[in-house]
């Protein structure tokens, strides 16, 4: 069996505010350095070194960073495992941003006008959207109730239903309370 990564979440799922969290902040983050980006009027293509926050910037990356801060809040809203994807798809694009805007720093086609410290800050935020957008979804150790353990893990989670309601009912039987699960 192969697991897909849009299986569903239970909608109040505790894993689906860690992704909203993380959608959200990084959102944040590149919203209000797009914002302040376009505040400082800086040439759209240019590569005279304007900076924000310590980052150089033009108007196209302020462009590109408000129009993908807005769509992580998209994802924060929406939450669940569309933040989630959402999260670990532009953490990797963020990661191969890093490499190839490091390949192009000292060149014509730099059009985003990054520099080295533009380069790890790529490096930085496409590492925290993977680590939100995996939390609860990918590790060898996950609980028997997270909801991608028991996807990937059919047989044995059936078991364990089968076991709790064998156990539930027969406390029920005695006259006691069942388990809380």
């Amino acid at each position: 069996m192969r697991m897909r990564l849009d299986e569903h979440l239970p909608v109040d799922h505790r894993l689906s505010t860690v992704y909203r969290i993380g959608a959200g902040l990084m959102g944040l983050v590149l919203l209000a350095f797009g914002i302040l980006g376009l505040v400082d009027k800086v040439g759209f293509f240019d590569t005279g070194g304007d900076r924000v926050a310590g980052l150089n910037t033009n108007g196209a990356l302020s462009v590109l960073s408000i129009c993908v801060g807005l769509l992580l809040f998209v994802g924060m809203v929406i939450g669940g495992n569309f933040a989630s994807t959402l999260n670990m798809v532009f953490g990797v694009l963020f990661i191969l941003s890093g490499f190839v805007n490091l390949a192009l720093l000292d060149t014509d086609l730099n059009i985003l006008a990054f520099h080295m410290q533009n380069v790890l800050f790529s490096f930085v935020v496409g590492l925290l959207l993977m680590i939100f957008g995996m939390y609860g979804r990918v590790t060898s150790a996950l609980p028997h109730d997270n909801p991608y353990w028991q996807a990937r893990h059919p047989e044995q989670a059936e078991r364990e239903r089968r076991r709790r309601s064998a156990l539930r009912a027969r406390a029920l039987s005695q006259g006691k309370k069942g388990p809380a699960r």
